[in-house]
C-alpha cells in the first residue's frame, strides 16, 4: 500500500532572537492511495510547512511520516512536487523539461520520447515539445510542470498553490485538468491552496487548519471533485450545497483571523 501516514507530527522553529515558533502541533492523519486532499487555512497555519515535511525538504521536530510503510527521511522519487511557479528550466524546450527526471536516470531515449508525447497529450500540449519553455503562457508552463512531475510516476503528488498565479479562466481550466489527471491516473494528490472555492472543488477530502500552533481543525468529506469530472465547475459552484459549505468555511477562517488579530 502507498498510504501516507502522519503520526503526531510537530515542527518547532527557532527564530534569530531565540524564540520558539510551534508551526505544527500533533498533526495526525492517513491519506489513502488514490485520494484527493486539499488543505487550506489562514496564513501561518503550517500548510506549506506540512507539505515541505512530506516532500522531505525539512525534518519534523518530533513525530513520524511514512509513505508506503517507509519513513520519509528526505526527498524521494515516490513523491513529485508542483510549485506555484513551475520551477522550470526556461532555456530548455518543453520536451527537455518534461523528460528531465528520466534523463537524470539515464532512461532509454526512445521510451522516454514516447512517454513525453503521451504526457504532453494528457495535459493538452500536443505539438509543443520543441517549443522553448520561456515562450509559453503561465497556464501552459504549469501544464509542463504537471507533465514533468507525472512522467516520473510518483506515488504521491504534492501541489503548493499550483494555480495561484493564474488568471481566473486559466485557473478554472487547470482545475478541470487536475481532476482529469486524478481520475485517469489514480494518483494520490495533496493540494495546498488559499482559495476556499478551489479547495472545495479539488478535494474529496478537505482539511481546514488552525494557526498558532498549526493543527488540523476540521475535516470535510466532499463530493464536488467527483461531480467536477462530469459537470461544469461553474454550475457546481452555483449549487446550494457548495455555497453553504463555502460560507461555513469562510466564516471559520474569518473567525480564526479575528482571533489572531486580537479582535475577539
Amino acid at each position: 500500500m502507498s498510504d501516507l501516514v502522519a503520526d503526531n507530527v510537530n515542527m518547532i522553529f527557532t527564530t534569530p532572537t531565540g524564540d520558539s515558533v510551534h508551526a505544527l502541533k500533533d498533526v495526525s492523519f492517513t491519506l489513502k492511495k488514490g485520494e484527493l486532499l486539499s488543505v487550506l487555512g489562514p496564513s501561518g497555519c503550517g500548510k506549506t510547512t506540512m507539505l515541505n515535511i512530506i516532500a522531505g525538504f525539512i525534518h519534523p521536530t518530533s513525530g513520524s511520516l511514512q509513505l508506503g510503510g517507509e519513513e520519509i527521511e528526505g526527498p524521494g522519487v515516490n513523491r513529485g512536487m508542483v510549485f506555484q511557479q513551475g520551477a522550470l528550466f526556461e532555456w530548455l524546450t518543453v520536451a527537455e523539461n518534461v523528460n528531465f527526471g528520466l534523463r537524470m536516470k539515464n532512461a532509454d531515449k526512445d521510451e522516454t520520447a514516447k512517454k513525453v508525447e503521451e504526457w504532453l497529450d494528457i495535459v493538452g500540449l500536443q505539438g509543443f515539445g520543441n517549443t522553448p519553455t520561456y515562450q509559453l503562457s503561465g497556464g501552459m508552463q504549469q501544464r509542463v510542470a504537471l507533465a514533468r512531475c507525472l512522467i516520473n510516476d510518483p506515488d504521491l503528488i504534492l501541489m503548493d498553490e499550483p494555480l495561484g498565479a493564474l488568471d481566473a479562466l486559466t485557473r478554472e481550466k487547470m482545475q478541470s485538468l487536475v481532476l482529469k489527471i486524478w481520475k485517469e491516473t489514480g494518483k494520490t494528490i495533496m493540494i495546498i491552496t488559499h482559495s476556499v472555492e478551489e479547495a472545495l472543488l479539488l478535494g474529496e477530502r478537505l482539511f481546514v487548519m488552525a494557526p498558532r500552533p498549526g493543527r488540523l481543525h476540521k475535516e470535510y468529506r466532499l463530493d464536488f471533485a467527483e461531480q467536477g469530472l462530469t459537470q461544469d465547475l461553474r454550475e457546481i459552484k452555483q449549487t446550494d450545497a457548495f455555497a453553504e459549505t463555502r460560507e461555513e468555511i469562510l466564516t471559520m477562517i474569518w473567525n480564526m483571523e479575528e482571533e489572531i488579530m486580537g479582535k475577539t
